[in-house]
C-alpha cells in the first residue's frame, strides 16, 4: 500500500485509502511485464494513499474488480489483438460486473509487435460494454520499451493513482 502523504499527516487529516486495480497479461520478463513495472513505479511515486492489487489476468476475478476504485490494464497484441488472458478475463467477469462496475476510471498499456490499433480498438470495445470512464489516453507501446516508453506509462500509473487520490475521479 502506498502511504499517505505527509501533508495529510501533518494536518491531521484522516486519509481515504483509495483501491486500485492493475490487471496485465503477458508473459513473466516480457515487455508487458516490463511495462507493467513502470506503471507501478509511477503509481508508488504518485504519494496518494493508495492500496494498489496487481493481478495477472488468468488470476484476477470479479470481486478484484467489485473491489476497486479504479483498474489499469496491461496487455501485450497478439495476431492484432488483446492477449488471450485478458479476453478470459474479461469473459469471466462480465456478467458479474457490469452492472456494478459502470463509471470505473480505468487507463490501458500495450505492448505491441504492429501497431496496437487493432488491439486498443478492442480492449475499448469490450470495456465500453461494461460502462467505465477513461481517464488517460491509452500507452501503446511499439516493440521494445526504450526510456521514453517506460516513462509514458510511469506518467500512466502516476495521473491515473494522482486523480483517484484526489478524488478527481
Amino acid at each position: 500500500m502506498v502511504q499517505a502523504t505527509r501533508a495529510n499527516r501533518r494536518a491531521g487529516a484522516r486519509a481515504v485509502t483509495r483501491r486500485l486495480l492493475i490487471v496485465h497479461g503477458g508473459h513473466p520478463g516480457g515487455r508487458t511485464e516490463k511495462l507493467r513495472t513502470a506503471v507501478t513505479s509511477g503509481i508508488r511515486d504518485s504519494g496518494g494513499d493508495l492500496e494498489v492489487r496487481e493481478r495477472r489476468a488468468l488470476d484476477a476475478h470479479a470481486d478484484d474488480l467489485l473491489w476497486a476504485e479504479a483498474v489499469i490494464l496491461g496487455t501485450p497484441e497478439h495476431f492484432g489483438y488483446m492477449s488471450g488472458a485478458l479476453k478470459d478475463f474479461f469473459d469471466r467477469t462480465f456478467y458479474a460486473c457490469e452492472n456494478r462496475t459502470a463509471g470505473l476510471p480505468w487507463g490501458l498499456f500495450i505492448s505491441a509487435g504492429n501497431d496496437g490499433t487493432g488491439t486498443r480498438s478492442a480492449v475499448e470495445r469490450i470495456v465500453a460494454g461494461y460502462r467505465w470512464k477513461s481517464v488517460t489516453e491509452p500507452v501503446i507501446v511499439v516493440g521494445a520499451p526504450d526510456a521514453v516508453a517506460l516513462e509514458r506509462c510511469r506518467e500512466l500509473g502516476a495521473t491515473l493513482a494522482a486523480g483517484l487520490a484526489a478524488g478527481i475521479f
